[in-house]
């Protein structure tokens, strides 16, 4: 006997309650095996790019302290992304075993690189710090240098200038109201 004639929710002989939890039953277990199977593929893809990460290691140790361009680090969203800067991040492929160096710019999205291979990915990442790296010097150096800090102080010296007279002017006008208001009487 059925669960639903025996539980005598449904009439003797009704067979369609129960085909539709049957169905119901097997639909929810199809959707939950697609999306370990998608579950799956991120925590492969996740895993890929810390061997990635873990690859990168010894060329972050390279870069300068002073040097605050890059910042590295495993995003776990909806696309898993290695960023190597604000700009530049490594993804997978759509077979998720090809690594794709991706650089945003203005324009859209630029691949910089693409590779099943670790070391391949590896060197194009050092290529792409090194020109980072670069684009930062030059821009240093074409900063004006500062202003001399002297025209402050002459600024100060005309201020003292300045008082000196409106005080000598004061003691004058000073001076003559009083030899007037002498004089008068």
């Amino acid at each position: 006997m059925s669960d639903a004639q025996s539980s005598g929710t449904g009439p003797p002989g009704a067979t369609q309650p129960v085909r539709l939890r049957d169905a119901l039953r097997k639909a929810r277990i199809e959707a939950a095996d697609r999306t370990g199977v998608v579950v799956d593929l991120r925590d492969a893809e996740v895993a890929r790019l810390e061997i990635l990460n873990e690859a990168l290691d010894p060329l972050f140790a390279q870069v300068p302290e002073q040097v605050d361009l890059f910042d590295r680090g495993i995003s776990q969203g909806e696309t898993p992304r290695l960023w190597v800067d604000v700009v530049a991040y490594v993804v997978m492929g759509r077979d998720k075993r090809i690594y794709r160096l991706v650089q945003d710019t203005r324009f859209g999205r630029k691949v910089l690189a693409e590779s099943h291979d670790v070391p391949v990915i590896v060197g194009a990442v050092t290529d792409y710090i090194a020109r980072r790296m670069v684009e930062r010097e030059q821009a240093l150096a074409a900063q004006p240098e500062p202003l001399p800090v002297e025209p402050k102080k002459k600024r100060r010296r005309g201020f003292w200038t300045f008082a000196l007279g409106f005080v000598l002017g004061a003691i004058a006008l000073f001076a003559l109201a009083l030899y007037a208001s002498l004089r008068n009487l």
